[in-house]
């Protein structure tokens, strides 16, 4: 599994409008319903899922700068995500306590947790990386966020 396997181009934000975490999660759901990923008449299930999960489980702002609000939900016919990028950064109750300035939402479906975990792991390991966390949270476009999403499925091939 790679990064693009999971991110289409054109769920990618590189500027969220979103100032507040439930207003990420909803503006990054938007984004898959845009995209064709889910369908327009679920993103307010999906949205719900996401921002229950941050509710009740705790933050999935990890600290670092990122965060990777996730759910599963029925319907889905394989894992998808989006991510987003905030220059201004946002309030994500981080476990460091630090503003969130890169965000993957990643949507699975409900009965396959091993893809779902495939998903989270990958993209953890790279948000783990320093390198991958500046270049993300200085890509001011969409295509430089795909670049760098490229460039990170190339190097984990080779390693």
């Amino acid at each position: 599994m790679k990064l693009l396997d999971l991110i289409q181009p054109n769920a990618i934000v590189s500027e969220l409008t979103a100032t507040d975490r439930n207003g990420v999660i909803r503006e990054l759901v938007q984004v898959l319903v845009e995209a064709g990923l889910i369908e327009v008449n679920t993103a307010d299930s999906v949205t719900k899922s996401i921002v229950a999960r941050e509710r009740t489980r705790g933050t999935t702002g990890f600290g670092k700068g990122v965060a990777v609000p996730h759910a599963k939900v029925e319907g889905l016919e394989r894992v998808i995500a989006a991510v987003g990028r905030s220059s201004r950064g946002i309030d994500f109750a981080s476990l460091d306590g630090e503003p969130v300035f890169g965000v993957f939402l990643i949507v699975s479906p409900a009965d396959k947790a091993e893809e779902h975990l495939r998903a989270m792991d990958l993209v953890f390991r790279h948000l783990q990386q320093e390198k991958f966390r500046k270049f993300l949270r200085q890509s001011d476009k969409p295509e430089t966020v795909l670049d760098l999403l490229k460039e990170a499925d190339e190097k984990l091939l080779v390693t």
